[in-house]
């Protein structure tokens, strides 16, 4: 058996989403790396397609989030001989930088939890 350092196995998983008063779900992991994608490759098809969902429900979600956030996150210009495409409002825009940023700073704080119950463990001993 390989000898590893003690308790540096131990690993914390979480996922973090907003919800409305309800509980439900508004913005989680899926719906940010979506709308994220939308932003970088421009179409919410291509963006579907790269997060390998269908484009049914990846607007159906973008939908519904708008719905229950009350503001629009997308807009979409139809296709015609080149194409449509999509990209976030400025509005969309303002939230996912916010929600960048919260999820930095979480997962970051979530990493200096992890070394202090690792310390603590180890001080038991």
């Amino acid at each position: 058996m390989k000898k590893t350092e003690t308790y540096s196995n131990i690993h914390l998983n979480y996922k973090v989403w907003l919800s409305d008063e309800g509980g439900e779900s508004l913005l989680g992991d899926d719906k940010w790396q979506l709308l994220k994608a939308v932003e970088r490759l421009g179409s919410l098809k291509a963006a579907a397609d790269s997060l390998k969902i269908s484009y049914r429900k990846a607007w159906g979600d973008i939908r519904t989030a708008e719905e229950k956030l009350g503001f629009q996150l997308v807009s979409k210009i139809r296709g015609g001989k080149e194409g449509g495409n999509s990209f976030l409002t400025d509005e969309g825009k303002r939230f996912i930088q916010a929600y960048d940023e919260f999820h930095r700073e979480f997962s970051d704080s979530v990493e200096n939890v992890i070394v202090k119950f690792k310390r603590t463990l180890k001080k038991k001993s």
